[in-house]
């Protein structure tokens, strides 16, 4: 048997259904409440919280233990920064203007109103760039432009619309009020301070800017470009090495003869753990041949931080996986539906997650066991739980954890999709999150709450 129908064998019967509600159907509540309470798990399988627990216990004590690299400004968007920033200089590194408009003294223009304008000679004109503007004196005034040098003898600067400037865009060309020669009445008095933006008013030199384990986004990196830091130090990313198997599986471009189906598992969980914030260092395709899938995950051992699986696990005569790793990983069946068939252990090392063939057991196989430590160690933020409300009745085999892809209504609803099948591959392409039903349920009235996960 091969892995893929191996995996079939497991997981593609005693599925979860899906009915109309009890009412029109006329199943009791309380006698299918009743049977579900009274199922136990199989003492065989171990439960998906402790499969989880050693896989994470695995996993993250290896992924904590990567270095750093420098990477320039452009390559850091979300990389997590390996060590604090702190602030080289102080910003602003010199007095500005907050506005366009005049620097003043503002003890020049104390008695200013829009009855009696104080009006002052217009004796210089700073555009914002290099240079440093010569010092303003008493009873005068400097037309002043937005990020600009404020002068020393300056202590404020008047809005343009609080004068009565006629037109303030572009240069000084003209004999026009407010330009540079001419004069300029202001309206309204300022204090001292207003609209300067001084030395250090948004961060001192030898402040912290950005903490280490910061998620970098376009705002950290903003905040790194303006103390003149070109590159930051940021964790390795996580590399996976993805690995499938199964003599029945052949790449998407080739011609798949009667028994051969095409390989879904390269793509998918290559794209799963980069979407988790890794990168794929390997990414190949072996047979049923031992020696083979040994020299690859030789190879993947060597080039990846996680070795990610598929197929090769179940109960079958041509478990190309179990035969190969022998005692250093655990094979193991866990309470769930689909993606029983579970191992996981080392590798020349390496840590490896081992997952079913079929592509829908090994993509919930990802997001249950291996998505959330990878995004940790991505430093990604926690996903928040969700709950809906089913639209239909879902009965499920007792004793396993049910898995069901679903698609979530805009109105707090979720409609199971697909069948039980762990090779409805398509079908899975229409799901948004999976529905989890627990191990001690067998039966859910429409209407009622239920878990989900994102996909």
């Amino acid at each position: 048997m091969t892995a893929e129908q191996a995996a079939t064998s497991n997981e593609g019967s005693a599925g979860p259904t899906t009915s109309l509600p009890a009412e029109r159907s006329g199943a009791s509540r309380a006698g299918r409440r009743q049977a579900a309470s009274s199922a136990r798990p199989d003492v065989g399988r171990v439960s998906v919280e402790r499969h989880r627990r050693e896989v994470e216990a695995l996993v993250g004590a290896a992924l904590t233990a990567r270095g750093s690299e420098r990477v320039a400004l452009a390559d850091a968007l979300d990389r997590v920064l390996a060590v604090d920033l702190v602030a080289p200089v102080d910003l602003p590194g010199f007095r500005s203007s907050q506005m366009d408009g005049y620097a003043v003294r503002a003890a020049d223009v104390a008695g200013a109103a829009s009855a009696s304008p104080v009006v002052l000679p217009v004796v210089a004109e700073i555009p914002a760039g290099p240079g440093v503007p010569a010092v303003l004196a008493a009873r005068t005034a400097a037309r002043i432009m937005t990020g600009a040098v404020v002068p020393e003898g300056s202590d404020a600067v008047v809005p343009v619309e609080d004068t009565d400037a006629a037109r303030f865009g572009g240069r000084s060309t003209s004999a026009a009020r407010g330009t540079l020669g001419n004069q300029v009445g202001v309206l309204v008095p300022r204090a001292v301070g207003e609209f300067v933006r001084d030395v250090g008013t948004d961060v001192r030199a030898g402040d912290l800017v950005l903490p280490a384990g910061t998620l970098l986004g376009p705002q950290h990196l903003a905040a790194a470009a303006s103390c003149g830091v070109p590159g930051l130090d940021v964790l390795a990313p996580v590399r996976v090495a993805v690995v499938s198997t199964g003599t029945e599986v052949v790449e998407p471009k080739q011609v798949a003869a009667t028994g051969q189906v095409y390989d879904a598992n390269l793509t998918g969980l290559s794209a799963a753990a980069r979407r988790a914030g890794a990168v794929v260092t390997l990414a190949e395709r072996t047979g049923d041949d031992p020696a083979e899938l040994s020299a690859v995950l030789e190879r993947a051992a060597a080039e990846a931080d996680l070795v990610l699986t598929s197929g090769g696990v179940s109960q079958g005569a041509y478990e190309v996986v179990k035969d190969t790793l022998g005692e250093g990983v655990t094979f193991r069946s866990v309470a769930m539906q689909p993606g029983g068939p579970q191992g996981f252990g080392t590798v020349h090392g390496t840590p490896v997650l081992t997952f079913p063939g079929n592509p829908v057991s090994a993509q919930v196989s990802f997001v249950v066991f291996a998505r959330d430590v990878l995004e940790r160690a991505a430093g990604r933020p926690p996903r928040d739980e969700e709950d809906r409300r089913t639209v239909e009745v879902i009965d499920s085999p007792p004793g396993k954890r049910q898995m069901l892809r679903g698609r979530t209504g805009p109105d707090g609803s979720v409609r199971v999709v697909g069948g039980a099948g762990s090779h409805l591959v398509a079908t899975m392409a229409s799901a948004d999150v999976l529905v989890e039903v627990p191990e001690g349920v067998g039966h859910l009235e429409a209407g009622e709450q239920v878990r989900v996960v994102r996909l």
